[in-house]
């Protein structure tokens, strides 16, 4: 495991859905200001090197503030970007052909719907699991919400860390209390607020509650 449970208490997914006429690198900064743990860079339809100087931008910030920076879906820009890591969904590509290319050190998160596909993602050897959308979201319209069941149930198989993501906002976090998840991923919850640092220190706090997390920020 490259990762510790700690490290997945405060997760954000970049999306420039919610620039507004910002630099995303500004609001990654005031976020990891703010108390998030782990950035992912989620790049759909940038050209290559757009995406990996964009990449380079984004991981110059975590490594300033000590938090592990994934790469979404993209083996080639992790490696060239010297990211930590990589977050594949079950269409995304073979978890052992990424490790092939990655290395044993570095971070693999898989996307997982259900108890079937989180047992497979461990015993591939990913680090992490993302398990959702835990709520409606417009980030994947497409996306059926799992039961708090089927959370828990994939909390209990599995002893790598688990973080839920999908339509999670300051008003149902506490919801997700007792599940088992180490984290939660968030998006719009930080992003899309007018005052970035102070939506994310709340989301911090919460997700401390949520998780009964020791980790504080320094």
């Amino acid at each position: 495991m490259n990762i510790c449970k700690e490290g997945m208490r405060l997760y954000l997914v970049t999306d420039r859905t919610w620039l507004k006429g910002r630099q995303l690198t500004d609001q990654v900064e005031e976020s990891l200001r703010a108390g998030v743990t782990l950035v992912q860079l989620r790049e759909k339809d940038m050209p290559f090197h757009e995406f990996l100087k964009e990449a380079q931008r984004i991981k110059s910030l975590t490594r300033q503030y000590q938090v592990p920076f994934i790469i979404n879906d993209n083996v080639e820009i992790a490696i060239a970007s010297e990211a930590d890591g990589v977050h594949l969904g079950q269409e995304d590509g073979d978890i052992v052909q990424a490790r092939e290319r990655l290395g044993v050190h570095k971070i693999i998160g898989i996307s997982v719907h259900n108890v079937e596909e989180a047992l497979t993602a461990q015993k591939n050897g990913a680090d992490y699991i993302g398990v959702g959308a835990v709520f409606p979201t417009n980030t994947k319209k497409d996306a059926n919400s799992l039961s708090l069941e089927m959370l828990k149930a994939i909390c209990d198989a599995v002893t790598i860390p688990v973080v839920a993501i999908g339509g999670i906002t300051k008003d149902n976090i506490m919801s997700l209390k007792g599940s088992g998840v180490d984290g939660v991923a968030v998006i719009s919850a930080i992003l899309a607020k007018q005052d970035i640092a102070v939506a994310a220190k709340e989301m911090f706090e919460l997700s401390g509650l949520m998780s009964n997390s020791t980790l504080t920020k320094l």
